[in-house]
């Protein structure tokens, strides 16, 4: 495995890693506090819109395909690159799993899908919407920060691969 393979590989999982934390903080910084603006049953049916939309998106390409790409990234990175590059690799792609992959199927994914099988003007999905709000923002900032943070660290390895 040549450096040079490992450093465009790695550049790749910096770039995929960080549109993926774009789209989640732009949920955090503003989306979501729109939707709380909006009447109940529009930020229902807002966010039911966007998560059926989802399912046939570049974004959830991105997604999801970064963490198979991102663990064989730290794999070929163990195997073949010496000293920091192989643990900065590894790091992003554990932060990736866990901080994204798994608070995604674990909380936001079923939160998605509660909501999507509720009516809007339900009494019940709005009283479920404000918990909705809350419960989803929080765990998409851990997405943000771990998706960042995995960024970072395929940067770091980047570099790191670089300078040799």
């Amino acid at each position: 495995m040549t450096t040079q393979l490992m450093i465009f590989l790695s550049c790749l999982a910096v770039i995929s890693s960080g549109l993926v934390a774009g789209v989640f903080l732009a949920f955090s910084d503003f989306v979501m506090r729109s939707f709380a603006t909006a009447t109940k049953p529009g930020g229902i049916e807002a966010m039911q819109v966007i998560n059926r939309q989802v399912y046939r998106s570049v974004f959830l390409a991105l997604l999801m395909g970064m963490a198979p790409f991102s663990f064989l990234l730290a794999a070929l990175a163990w195997v073949f690159v010496p000293g920091p590059a192989a643990a900065w690799l590894g790091g992003g792609s554990v932060l990736y799993g866990l901080g994204v992959i798994l608070v995604t199927l674990a909380c936001n994914v079923p939160m998605n899908l509660r909501l999507d099988a509720m009516d809007r003007d339900a009494p019940d999905s709005q009283t479920y919407w404000m918990d909705y709000l809350s419960s989803w923002t929080r765990w998409n900032h851990v997405r943000v920060i771990a998706s960042t943070g995995s960024s970072v660290c395929f940067l770091a390895g980047s570099l790191a691969l670089g300078q040799g």
